[in-house]
Parts: structure tokens; sequence; C-alpha cells
């Protein structure tokens, strides 16, 4: 495929990703963000406040496939275990969400790209959303 035929397929793609992803719909009252930013951004922030040791996993149970939960629980444990020998003590970490980037590669499936940045540190988180029984699950989680 030549070049430039190259480039206008990639431009139409992202033409047509931003529109499907335009069509979740804006709130006036997130800023701009569309439902799906929004609900990105809150599971990020509750995955990082359950590795944290500041939330349940159980919380967020139903918006993960139960691999995506299985790994999340084993992360929790050695992040508790770790925290346990170091005697470090549990406290509230306040991230701020610098930037969220979604992708969808095809129908009824969304990729997405946080990064966050703490008091301590800054993490890229990426995590893949798919439509199982018309609600989006977590099928793929990485932190950063």
């Amino acid at each position: 495929m030549p070049e430039a035929a190259r480039r206008r397929e990639l431009t139409r793609r992202a033409q047509e990703n931003a529109r499907r992803l335009s069509d979740a719909g804006a709130d006036p009252s997130t800023n701009g963000l569309s439902t799906i930013e929004v609900f990105v951004g809150n599971m990020v922030r509750g995955v990082l406040e359950v590795v944290a040791g500041v939330r349940d996993p159980e919380q967020l149970a139903r918006w993960m496939s139960e691999e995506v939960y299985r790994a999340l629980l084993a992360r929790t444990s050695l992040a508790a275990r770790a925290r346990s020998a170091r005697r470090v003590q549990v406290y509230r970490v306040v991230h701020q969400t610098r930037s969220i980037h979604l992708f969808s590669p095809r129908e009824g499936a969304i990729e997405a790209t946080v990064i966050v940045s703490g008091r301590m540190r800054t993490r890229a988180v990426a995590l893949r959303l798919e439509t199982i029984e018309r609600r989006w699950r977590i099928t793929a989680l990485h932190l950063l």
C-alpha cells in the first residue's frame, strides 16, 4: 500500500474511533469528559486505592473479569506484605488524573491509557474494557 493511502486509512480509522467514542456523550458537570472517560478515571482511581490498601477489592469486582480480579487480589496481597515488612502505615493517597487516552480497536472494546500522579510518583495505567452482558468490564489491566 502506498504511503499516502496508508496515511489516509489511518486518519480515517482515527476519526471513526473518535466518533464512536464521542457517541458515549459528554456530561457538562464533568468538564466535558464523556461518560466512558469518567468511568475509566474512576476505575483507575479505585484500582490504585485497592493496591494502596485503603479500598476493599470486592468493591470493584463487578466491573472486572475474573482473571483481572484475581491478578488484582494477588498484587494487593504482595503490596500489603511489602508494607508490613517495611512497617509502613496505610494512608490514603490522592491521585490526580493527568490524561486519559481512549482507543477503540473494534466495536464493543476500548483500550485506555491513564496517566495519574500522586504525591510520590506518577504512574501509567493501561486497561482494556469490553462489553460483556451489556456492561463495560475490565478484561486487561496493567499498572506501570
